[in-house]
């Protein structure tokens, strides 16, 4: 029997993050930390030896992954599917700026329910595109170990999705830090099973699953 690892891997820092921005699909890129960041995280992640790597086309996913083909000699494979939750509205303000200016949406999106109003993607929605690339990045190195560059809300919702968790788990999780990434593992027929999550670079060393 064949293992498949897919290491579902957040982009590092950008300004935005810094600022709580909200980024949704807006193409910010990685500022000197998130660069940094992608750089250490991309150590660790190459002696691992992927066999492939697959990355949102926005330019912070992008270039994190493409931290880690320098190490490897491998080419990144871009997918849209991968890209964040599109936010609408709610584009290029900050959370603050959204609670004061959008209160009813912002209360249903901090509850963890979709956002009526302001043109933002439903989870379902996101969940279930975010889900199928993953798993078409799986597909490209069955057995292999695979490593997704993507973003904080597509992740988290897109692993909900190919796990079958209902959305009242998926908030069990806590956020994807920046540069961390999570390890699902498919031995065969069975389902996706996760392993480790919220995993990266802390004093050198990885940090410990917090699932």
């Amino acid at each position: 029997m064949t293992t498949t690892r897919l290491i579902v891997w957040r982009h590092g820092n950008t300004d935005w993050n810094a600022a709580g921005r909200v980024q949704g699909q807006t193409d910010v890129p990685l500022n000197d930390l998130g660069r940094r960041q992608a750089a250490e995280a991309a150590q660790l992640l190459a002696a691992l030896r992927p066999d492939a790597i697959v990355a949102s086309d926005l330019r912070r996913a992008a270039d994190t992954a493409g931290a880690l083909a320098a190490l490897t000699g491998q080419t990144v494979s871009h997918d849209e599917r991968l890209r964040e939750r599109f936010f609408g509205a709610w584009q290029g303000l900050t959370t603050a700026e959204v609670a004061e200016q959008r209160p009813d949406e912002f209360a249903r999106w901090k509850a963890g329910q979709d956002v009526v109003g302001g043109d933002v993607e439903t989870l379902d929605d996101l969940g279930k595109r975010v889900a199928d690339g993953l798993q078409d990045a799986a597909r490209s190195a069955p057995g292999g170990i695979v490593v997704a560059a993507t973003h904080g809300a597509a992740a988290r919702q897109g692993l909900g999705h190919l796990l079958g968790w209902p959305i009242e788990q998926v908030r069990t999780l806590r956020a994807l830090q920046n540069c961390h990434w999570v390890e699902l593992t498919q031995d065969g027929d069975r389902a996706w099973q996760m392993s480790a999550y919220n995993v990266g670079v802390f004093g050198n060393r990885p940090v410990p699953p917090a699932v």
